[in-house]
C-alpha cells in the first residue's frame, strides 16, 4: 500500500470489516510506472484494457482522451456485463466479447472489443493476469505491448503517468494547448491532493460504499458523507471559478467527473443515493455540463454501458430507461440552464 487515501482505501481489520457488511475496496497489484528504465515512455508501446461502465476506468480514458493519447495508446473495450454463473471460468470476470448483445439495446455494443493487446486473442481480463502468476481480474490495465506485461492497475497512478509523459507517449495536442492535470506548482499540487481525498474517499468510493455494503449504519455513513462532500463542492464553486481549483482543469476534476456523470441516471437509483439529483446543486451542474463539453470528453464514456452494466447485473437484469425530465440523459449534460439558482 503507499498510504495515500486519495488512492487507495485504508485496509485495517479487513476482514472483519467485510464481514459486517462493510464494502472495503481491494489494492492494485500492479504499481510499475511508465518513465522507469523498463518502461520507457514511447509512442505506440502501452495499451489499456478497460470497461466503459468502471468509474475507474473512465478516469483513464478521460486522461487518454484530454491528453490527445488515443492515437498513441491503444484500447480494448470489455463487455459491461461480466460473466454469469454458467461461464466455464465463473462468474464476475470482465469479458471481451464484441458479439455478446445488451439486453438494453438487443444488440452488440458497438464499442466493444475483442482483446488485441495481448496479441494472444484472450478472452477475460483475468488471463491477461493469470500470464503474470496473478489472481487479480480487475481493470483498468495498462499493458507494455513491447515487453508483453502489466505495467500498472491503478488508475490514480496511470493517469498521472500519462499526464507526466503524455508529449514522449506521443501526444496529438500541442503542450501549450493541453491540458495539465498535475501542474508543477506546489501550491497547486496541495489544492489537488485535498480535494483528490475528499473525492476518493467520500464520493468516487464512498458511492460504492453505499450502493454495495449490506449494513445499515455503514451505508448511512457513506451517504451523508457522500451528500455532505457535494454540498461543501458546490459551496467550492458558487464563487464563478470555472473548475475545482480555478480557471483550469485539473486532475482534481478528472477524478470527480465520473462519479457526477453517473449519479442522476444510475446511482440514485443503484447505489441508493437518492438524497437528491447534481441537478439539484446548481454549481456542480453546471461544471459537470462544462467539463462534459470539453474536447474528448463526451466520447471518453458511455451511459449506455453503465445502464447496462451496473442495472443489467442486478437482480433480475431489468435495466431502466429514466430519468426523461428534464430532459433525457446525456443530452441533459449539454444544458447547464437546467440548474435553478
Amino acid at each position: 500500500m503507499t498510504g495515500d487515501i486519495s488512492t487507495e482505501e485504508d485496509q485495517t481489520d479487513l476482514q472483519t470489516r467485510r464481514a459486517r457488511g462493510e464494502f472495503v475496496r481491494g489494492v492494485s497489484g500492479f504499481r510499475r510506472a511508465i518513465g522507469d528504465p523498463e518502461t520507457p515512455a514511447e509512442p505506440g508501446r502501452y495499451h489499456l484494457f478497460v470497461a466503459l461502465n468502471c468509474p475507474w476506468c473512465h478516469r483513464v480514458t478521460l486522461a487518454r482522451s484530454v491528453l490527445g493519447l488515443e492515437q498513441a495508446i491503444t484500447l480494448d473495450v470489455a463487455f459491461p456485463n461480466r460473466t454469469g454463473e454458467d461461464d466455464p471460468e465463473g462468474p464476475n470476470l470482465w469479458e471481451f466479447a464484441p458479439d455478446r448483445i445488451a439486453s438494453l439495446t438487443g444488440a452488440p455494443l458497438p464499442e466493444c472489443t475483442a482483446e488485441t493487446g495481448t496479441g494472444a486473442g484472450l478472452r477475460l481480463a483475468k488471463e491477461v493476469y493469470r500470464r503474470e502468476g496473478s489472481e487479480e481480474q480487475s481493470v483498468p490495465i495498462l499493458y507494455d505491448k513491447r515487453a508483453q506485461r502489466i505495467v500498472n492497475n491503478e488508475s490514480a497512478e496511470i493517469i498521472r503517468m500519462l499526464d507526466a509523459h503524455a508529449d514522449a507517449l506521443g501526444s496529438t495536442v500541442s503542450a501549450d494547448a493541453r491540458v495539465v492535470l498535475w501542474p508543477r506548482d506546489p501550491a497547486r499540487q496541495a489544492e489537488i491532493r485535498e480535494l483528490n481525498e475528499l473525492i476518493y474517499t467520500t464520493i468516487n468510493n464512498g458511492a460504492y460504499k453505499a450502493g454495495f455494503s449490506s449494513d445499515q449504519e455503514v451505508y448511512a455513513t457513506a451517504f451523508a458523507a457522500y451528500f455532505d462532500s457535494l454540498e461543501r463542492l458546490d459551496q467550492l464553486l458558487s464563487d464563478g471559478r470555472a473548475f475545482l481549483t480555478g480557471d483550469a482543469f485539473t486532475e482534481a476534476d478528472l477524478r470527480l467527473f465520473p462519479t457526477l456523470y453517473r449519479h442522476d441516471p444510475v446511482y440514485m437509483l443503484r447505489m441508493k443515493l437518492n438524497g437528491a439529483r447534481i441537478l439539484d446543486y446548481p454549481h456542480l451542474w453546471r461544471w459537470l455540463c462544462r467539463v462534459y463539453g470539453l474536447p474528448g470528453v463526451a466520447e471518453a464514456g458511455s451511459l449506455l454501458h453503465c445502464r447496462q452494466g451496473y442495472f443489467g447485473r442486478s437482480w433480475n437484469g431489468v435495466v431502466p430507461l429514466g430519468p426523461l425530465k428534464p430532459m433525457p440523459y446525456p443530452e441533459a449534460y449539454g444544458h447547464p440552464e437546467l440548474a435553478e439558482g
